[in-house]
């Protein structure tokens, strides 16, 4: 059975039971701090596990994309070594919000598995929660009891906390699971080992392939557990893992999920797969990572040096290693790998193929940047090797190589061992570790429970309509965190606080209690569907009415800059060309920053019309057309643009300014005349084939062209105010071009009789024409000079110091056949000397500097040098 025809059965068969199908959601979270990425098929459904939001049905089914590479499920480092775990995967699911519980999803699922797919019963095992101690809790009966009736009892096993506890996190919704086990293994293998014996000992072919959570309980801050008030499932099944029975192969990478990558990789490197182990593993990294990675890009999450983009960046750098290493790949082409990717899966998550262009020109660029970093570490490591004392090299040198210029500690300790170093491991974790514990302590959040006030009030944001309105605090919780210290997150029953979303920050002001008391409202943020005010105070009486003020002029100033990146967008499609899309904004009160797909830098002429087409549609004065909870296909009918990486519901907000019209949530002006002005202040590339603009309007364009107009008058008042200060500035610049020209050819001739004396003060010391000197030049005259007279003397070795009101210089230059023949090396010498200057330096045998602070070192270096060549 091919994978996409096992996808189609398992919705078909829930559909069959009445559940709503629904598409994947984006792999990249949004509005959950808990969260980087969606790491398993119930992350977009948290909302409703938490009672904070209301599905569209009860009952709903659905493949989702899944990525696990951080926190506590990470399998970065299994991938590749084993045939059964993966970085970004396919979960399918079911899920019952208060509906249907144990019975049906068990009853289900061995539905689905021995009669739709055909699994043969004898080689499935199930386990069941046996309870825990901990949290008093006892066997899941009713499971067991179930799962009797199915199967025979010795195939039905006992579970731990740790296997059979599902928990969302440290707080939050939690339940005991069952799971679904399978023994591929061949039947003399099994006459060995029982299967039982082997479920849950991480073998590659007795694996879990579904796990069915019955969501009873609610985890609090204290740990303890009480019973949730409605009772859900959460199952999750490995699609691969399925394929890889389903197709009776021993490897999901045996399945047709994988294989077609495989075979594309054996073509571009001319390796084989299955005759290395070594390559086996690269090749089973590189298969892998380049789903995760396309996956990411189409979802909107590019490469890059923060937070989700690091993430993303690590697992292709991973990618672009193994091949380095073990394929001996030195150029780019895992980016080709995207066509047969795009063959085998566009079809099922569309995005894929809409981003194909843009995720192999992304992929690309990243492909030549880390190969880049990669030569330049074998130049450091190089280095690092040369001053190594015995055959151990240091920790922290190893760390410093991965942590500041991205080279893997793995390719160091494979270079090493080829010639025949280590390095100590023990300092390389304690140098980890400091880093990873200061990040932890950074950024961790301790949280209390949350403190219900008003049971079943529905928050509800009038914040498009008012900016202040009466309120009542509906719950409220304390957090504390290294870098603010203790603060409190506030829900009200109302509120005209926009939380931080769509690229918009979330609104700052107040609250003010009955007896005049100000509370100020730091930020607002949305987790799982709750609008979250950040404060450093409660107010004192807990169930008292309150008054909810919104900062008026940030937000019209963020409001018009929301406003101007949809006009921009419009002009960039209209004056770039229709492939202009939207890849991420950040719309803050005092700027906008736009990101778009483009392939080329944008001309002096590009920008202007750009500038003029947005000022244009402000002079226009065209109002604001907003149409809230209309159907989403009627939105996209009527020409709305929609965002790649953003979930939409079944309803959605149309924003219309003129012919721009976007879905959107954010905050807007009502008429483009209230933007004032639109500036752009930069454009730059931000990764292959993503350009950047960045840009003002409203009251930060007035402040710009009064700064700009300022910093005119002073300079026309440095120029003894001309009448014309363009040609002032001009006629000032040929002037000092006329001066360093004459300057440099004065340097020459200096240099030139300069050549003339030392070559007069050379001295043989052992056959070595010799001299040591501090002299008036600058660096690169003394550079030319240097080499002008190794190219007429040999057997030179040439040492130079210069000193000026800041800084020292050592500059020493060897003859090359002094280099090879005697092994003088310039580098060393340098870096020796340069500690008399405290300073250092370094460069090549041949040619080296060193720069230091002390001239008061250059006449014993000029005496120590002499010690080289003795």
């Amino acid at each position: 059975m091919k994978s996409q025809d096992i996808r189609a059965k398992f919705l078909e068969f829930f559909k069959s039971k009445t559940h709503q199908i629904v598409p994947s959601a984006p792999m990249v979270t949004k509005n959950d701090p808990t969260l980087m990425f969606v790491n398993s098929g119930m992350a977009p459904f948290k909302e409703y596990f938490l009672g904070n939001g209301t599905p569209k049905s009860n009952r709903i089914a659905d493949t989702q994309k899944c990525l696990r590479v951080s926190g506590k499920h990470n399998d970065l480092e299994e991938v590749g070594y084993d045939t059964y775990h993966h970085t970004m995967f396919e979960m399918l699911g079911n899920w019952s919000f208060g509906d249907y519980f144990k019975k049906e999803a068990i009853t289900w699922a061995w539905e689905l598995l021995t009669e739709v797919y055909g699994i043969d019963k004898d080689i499935l095992y199930v386990t069941v929660f046996e309870g825990s101690d901990e949290d008093g809790l006892k066997l899941d009966q009713e499971a067991y009891d179930l799962w009797k009736e199915i199967v025979p009892e010795e195939r039905i096993l006992m579970g731990n906390k740790a296997d059979n506890f599902w928990e969302m996190g440290e707080q939050g919704p939690c339940g005991p699971c069952s799971e679904i086990h399978v023994d591929i293994r061949s039947e003399e293998e099994k006459a060995k080992i029982p299967g039982a014996d082997l479920v849950n000992m991480d073998h590659p072919q007795v694996v879990e392939i579904w796990n069915l959570v019955f969501m009873q309980y609610n985890r609090k801050a204290d740990k303890s557990l009480e019973k949730l008030p409605a009772q859900h499932v959460d199952t999750g099944m490995g699609f691969e893992r399925l394929c890889m029975v389903l197709q009776d192969v021993k490897s999901n990478y045996d399945t047709d999920v994988f294989t077609p990558l495989i075979r594309e990789i054996e073509t571009i490197t001319n390796v084989k797969y299955g005759t290395n182990e070594k390559v086996d593993v690269a090749i089973r990294v590189i298969a892998d990572h380049v789903r995760a990675v396309s996956f990411s890009i189409a979802d909107g999450q590019l490469p890059s040096n923060n937070t989700r983009g690091y993430v993303i960046r690590r697992i292709l750098r991973r990618a672009v290693r193994y091949g380095f290493t073990f394929l001996n790949k030195k150029e780019p082409f895992i980016y080709r790998l995207v066509d047969v990717l795009d063959n085998k899966m566009g079809k099922a998550f569309p995005e894929l193929k809409e981003q194909k262009q843009l995720i192999q020109n992304v992929i690309k660029e990243e492909e030549q940047s880390f190969l880049r970093t990669l030569d330049q570490g074998l130049v450091l490591l190089d280095r690092v090797i040369e001053n190594v004392n015995g055959k151990v090299v240091s920790g922290k040198k190893v760390f410093e190589l991965k942590d500041t210029y991205g080279f893997p500690e793995d390719l160091t300790e494979l270079i090493l061992r080829e010639r025949g170093l280590t390095y100590n491991e023990e300092e390389f974790d304690a140098a980890l570790k400091i880093q990873q514990e200061g990040g932890r302590k950074a950024t961790a959040i301790q949280a209390d429970d949350w403190v219900v006030l008003l049971e079943d009030e529905e928050e509800e944001f009038v914040g498009y309509d008012l900016l202040e309105v009466d309120v009542r605090l509906t719950r409220y919780r304390k957090i504390e965190t290294k870098k603010e210290g203790v603060q409190y997150q506030l829900v009200f029953n109302m509120t005209p606080f926009y939380p931080e979303g769509g690229g918009q920050v979330g609104d700052k002001g107040y609250v003010e209690t009955s007896n005049g008391d100000v509370i100020y409202v730091l930020d607002t943020k949305k987790e799982n569907n709750l609008i979250i005010h950040i404060t450093k105070n409660l107010p004192k009486k807990l169930n008292e009415p309150l008054r909810a003020v919104v900062d008026k002029k940030q937000r019209e100033r963020t409001a018009a800059n929301h406003t101007a990146t949809h006009l921009l967008h419009q002009a960039l499609r209209e004056i770039l060309g229709t492939h202009v899309e939207q890849k991420g904004s950040a719309v803050h009160s005092k700027y906008l920053r736009f990101d778009f797909s483009h392939f080329s830098k944008l001309t002096v002429e590009e920008l202007r019309d750009v500038e003029n087409f947005v000022n244009s549609r402000i002079e226009g004065k065209l109002p604001l057309e907003e149409k809230r909870n209309r159907p989403v296909e009627e939105a996209l009918a009527d020409g709305a643009l929609a965002l790649f990486g953003e979930k939409y519901g079944d309803t959605v907000r149309s924003i219309r300014f003129g012919k721009s019209i976007e879905l959107c949530g954010g905050t807007h002006v009502q008429n483009t005349a209230d933007i004032w002005h639109f500036k752009i202040k930069s454009e730059g590339a931000v990764a292959a084939g993503i350009r950047r603009i960045e840009a003002i309007t409203y009251d930060a364009t007035k402040e710009f062209y009064f700064e700009n107009n300022r910093a005119y008058y002073e300079i026309k008042d440095v120029l003894n105010n001309p009448k014309d200060a363009v040609k002032a500035v001009t006629d000032l610049k040929d002037e000092n071009a006329k001066l360093r020209k004459q300057i440099e050819n004065l340097l020459k001739d200096k240099a030139k009789n300069l050549k003339g004396e030392l070559k007069n003060e050379l001295k043989d010391i052992n056959g070595v024409q010799f001299l040591a000197k501090q002299v008036d030049l600058d660096q690169n005259g003394i550079k030319n000079l240097a080499f002008e007279l190794g190219g007429e003397i040999k057997n030179l070795f040439l040492f130079f110091a210069t000193a000026t009101e800041n800084k020292v210089m050592l500059t020493c230059y060897i003859s090359k056949e002094l280099v090879s023949e005697r092994g003088f090396d310039a580098g060393k010498v340098v870096r020796e000397l340069g500690k008399l200057i405290h300073g250092g330096g370094g460069g090549q045998p041949f040619f080296a500097t060193a720069g230091g602070k002390n001239p008061g070192g250059i006449p014993k270096a000029i005496e120590r040098v002499k010690e080289y060549v003795k």
